[in-house]
């Protein structure tokens, strides 16, 4: 994906170098497992159930201490990147929602942490992964993310994938700004476990064709997309799926524990999305799960 030239977005916090105490205690979150990396690979996503962790107090916020350090020149790199990429998503989605009679988009703040970040939703460590929080609107990256990221998945030199990272967190921003995270949230809370997690699942497969839904403009308007970007995305799209990350984990998948979709599921709608650009399809008009 090329960016050079780009602007990058001021909607961006750089509290990197801020250390925060976290406890990080995710305690009273039934079912949720927050493993290191595979946490944003399984989607992460902290802001999907801030309804239930602001109720629960779960997250204990902390203080943030300032510590002073160098960057390298690699982390320099990836913090431009993000910045230029969330400038394209907030040029994208001005003009969908216009197009769309949507309203205004009000885009999100951009938050880069280090280790540990305090947000609207409680506090968390790197280990959660990449996030939105729909309690301040904020996106939270500890770009050491993408560092691993591309150890475990082979992803280096494809800032496309770095681009999806950030679109599908965006993409929980556009549900956000539509109404339908609160929707699904208050359906959540009325329905047992296994209910509960299909209704992840549809706003998790959803933030994906929103992320493809912004590739889609993205690349009409500044062809910016290269050879091999979306099969990457794709490649990146099946390594999170929760069939795949537990078969890897444990041997086995379990379908009633599934919060984020298959491998196949998230292929085929950031590829729906990519390739329509639509923004009148939604997960949550299909009536029967097994559709999805």
């Amino acid at each position: 994906m090329k960016l050079t030239g780009r602007r990058e977005s001021s909607n961006v916090e750089d509290r990197r170098g801020m250390s925060t105490a976290a406890k990080a205690g995710i305690g009273g979150i039934g079912g949720i497992i927050i493993i290191a990396l595979m946490t944003f690979l399984s989607g992460g996503d902290l802001g999907d159930v801030v309804g239930n962790v602001m109720q629960s107090g779960a997250l204990n916020q902390q203080t943030e201490q300032t510590q002073q350090r160098e960057f390298t020149a690699e982390e320099q790199q990836l913090a431009s990147d993000c910045k230029k990429i969330l400038a394209s998503t907030e040029d994208v989605w001005t003009e969908v929602f216009e197009q769309n009679g949507l309203g205004k988009y009000e885009p999100p703040t951009l938050v880069l942490f280090t280790d540990a970040v305090n947000s609207a939703c409680g506090s968390a460590t790197a280990q959660v992964g990449p996030f939105y929080c729909s309690g301040d609107q904020k996106l939270y990256i500890d770009l050491s993310f993408f560092t691993e990221m591309k150890k475990q998945l082979g992803v280096q030199g494809n800032t496309f994938a770095y681009a999806y990272v950030i679109a599908h967190e965006i993409g929980h921003h556009v549900e956000n700004q539509l109404g339908i995270l609160s929707q699904a949230h208050q359906q959540m809370a009325r329905l047992d476990k296994k209910q509960a997690n299909q209704v992840s699942v549809r706003l998790e497969l959803l933030a994906d064709y929103y992320a493809g839904v912004w590739a889609h403009y993205e690349d009409l308007k500044n062809h910016s997309l290269e050879y091999g970007d979306m099969e990457k995305g794709l490649e990146l799209a099946k390594a999170i799926g929760d069939d795949w990350l537990q078969k890897k984990a444990q041997g086995y998948d379990n379908p009633e524990s599934f919060t984020h979709g298959t491998s196949a599921q998230r292929k085929r709608w950031l590829k729906q999305g990519f390739e329509t650009g639509d923004m009148s399809t939604s997960t949550f008009n299909i009536r029967d799960y097994s559709d999805l």
